[in-house]
């Protein structure tokens, strides 16, 4: 179970934030010492861009303790140390970080640059799905765009792991987009006019938002 991303998820981290919490500038790395359950166990936690990693050591034998990373917890000092493990990083997290709308920060980005230029936000319609987001076109309330959190394995069966991912309609140009790495036929929606872009960095900024864009005049003249 991957704890620190499910805590931090959402959040952006503020460096000044870090250093006044306490934590040591070593490089790239900001790492934080601490101990926790009465002085029995140490805190560890490292962190290297939005990369956020937590080891525990036990202070009566100096091994590593990982129990507490099991899904199925059965033993009353794992849950305990589990607990404490997790009071610390949120207390982190409501100390160091900001809010995000979307969890990988491209998407963020994204969605500023599309503030920015239509002055329109993502809406979040479903309860079970809080990671869609959707763009709509205020002249004919039709979508332009859509963020979704997925398993990569949806797009590449030989990728594992989540992805966040936008849906923007090209019509008649699907086709010529599709020879482009990062750019796959559309997840969930119709895959004539449609295409599902990663927000993994593997294109630019810019090329994501002039699709959008296209995306967006799609959809206006058809209002």
């Amino acid at each position: 179970m991957n704890i620190e991303y499910e805590i931090f998820k959402k959040s952006k981290i503020d460096y000044n934030k870090l250093t006044k919490y306490g934590f040591k500038k070593d490089n790239d790395n900001y790492i934080y010492e601490t101990n926790i359950l009465n002085n029995t166990m140490k805190c560890l936690i490292n962190i290297k861009g939005d990369k956020i990693n937590g080891t525990i050591i036990d202070l009566t034998t100096d091994l590593e303790y990982t129990n507490f990373r099991l899904n199925d917890i059965t033993g009353e000092f794992a849950s305990s140390v589990k607990n404490a493990y997790q009071d610390l990083l949120n207390d982190i997290k409501e100390k160091c970080t900001t809010k995000e709308l979307f969890i990988m920060p491209q998407s963020n980005r994204i969605t500023n640059l599309i503030k920015e230029k239509y002055n329109i936000s993502p809406e979040f319609l479903w309860e079970d799905y809080p990671d869609f987001g959707i763009f709509r076109n205020p002249n004919n309330q039709k979508w332009f765009g859509l963020i979704m959190n997925i398993d990569k394995n949806k797009l590449n069966k030989k990728s594992t792991g989540n992805v966040d991912v936008i849906n923007i309609k090209l019509d008649n140009e699907v086709n010529d987009f599709l020879k482009i790495k990062g750019i796959y036929p559309a997840y969930h929606m119709n895959k004539k006019y449609w295409i599902t872009i990663t927000l993994d960095d593997t294109l630019t900024d810019n090329e994501i938002i002039n699709l959008v864009i296209k995306s967006y005049d799609n959809i206006n003249k058809n209002k």
